[in-house]
């Protein structure tokens, strides 16, 4: 079969840029290439491999896992089942974040922890951007900071990873906290790909999402250096109640909630006046 017969037979389950994604994964070429070389004869042992790579993706499992990388921020970050998969909204709480940090911390090396890294692509992005900064990645998964710590070395960015259920075995003191917690309630219906796939330990909370908020912030007082900015990503209900455990568990803070590119209220900045 060529290169053409293959996207036809693959876009009969899947969408044309699923199909490219496969196709340029399977043999090394780049989109660009691959429209190039439609004529192109593929081995069989490839013909196979692209088929069942199809029945795969068509059955749910998540071509990200298929692949094993995922591009978030213009990095590319392995992924596998132990992690969740970054998603575009979290590109965003990365751009927001370095906003915040070039308003609030102008010309000072800042120390940084990103609680619940999964595979590390916040805080290696942060760190890769702001190579000056001190970077700490904390997961409670073994599993998952295996694998940030294989994008660490890849990406060639120096993180410090400790495993911790988010703050309790910390005892320094940061500039930013930085978090995209597990913020979906269990009772709460979401995608069956998305379920039955990416790591449950990094998709639910309890207390109708907010467990992991009010973990946070009912102690990390003690972890905060005198000036500080925490930013969260969060459910696109859960503004006011992040925005009411901020100002109880801290004082004198300004609080500040950014919609994202669908305008959904997506990230909440925590900073003291």
């Amino acid at each position: 079969m060529t290169i053409e017969e293959l996207i036809v037979y693959g876009k009969k389950y899947l969408h044309s840029h699923e199909v490219n994604m496969l196709l340029s994964h399977i043999l090394k070429y780049d989109l660009l290439e691959l429209l190039n070389h439609l004529n192109e004869q593929v081995e069989q042992d490839k013909i196979d491999q692209f088929i069942q790579m199809v029945n795969q993706v068509k059955n749910q499992v998540p071509i990200q896992y298929m692949l094993g990388s995922v591009n978030f921020y213009g990095l590319d970050f392995k992924v596998n089942k132990n992690v969740l998969i970054p998603r575009f909204e979290t590109e965003e709480l990365v751009e927001y974040t370095m906003k915040y940090i070039e308003r609030l911390f102008p010309n000072k090396d800042i120390d940084i922890i990103d609680l619940g890294c999964g595979s590390g692509n916040i805080g290696i992005t942060l760190k890769k951007k702001i190579p000056n900064a001190k970077v700490s990645c904390i997961d409670i998964s073994e599993e998952a900071l295996i694998v940030a710590k294989e994008n660490a070395s890849s990406l060639q960015a120096d993180i410090t990873f400790i495993k911790s259920d988010m703050l309790d075995d910390i005892y320094s003191k940061f500039d930013v906290i930085i978090s995209n917690p597990p913020y979906i309630s269990p009772d709460e219906q979401i995608e069956d790909i998305v379920k039955n796939n990416e790591p449950n330990l990094a998709l639910f909370a309890d207390n109708n999402g907010l467990y992991f908020y009010e973990k946070i912030l009912s102690t990390c007082e003690e972890n905060l250096n005198e000036k500080f900015l925490i930013a969260f990503e969060i459910g696109m209900t859960q503004r006011d109640c992040v925005t009411e455990l901020a100002h109880k568990y801290l004082n004198n803070v300004k609080i500040e909630c950014k919609k994202d590119l669908s305008g959904k209220d997506r990230m909440i900045f925590i900073y003291n006046i």
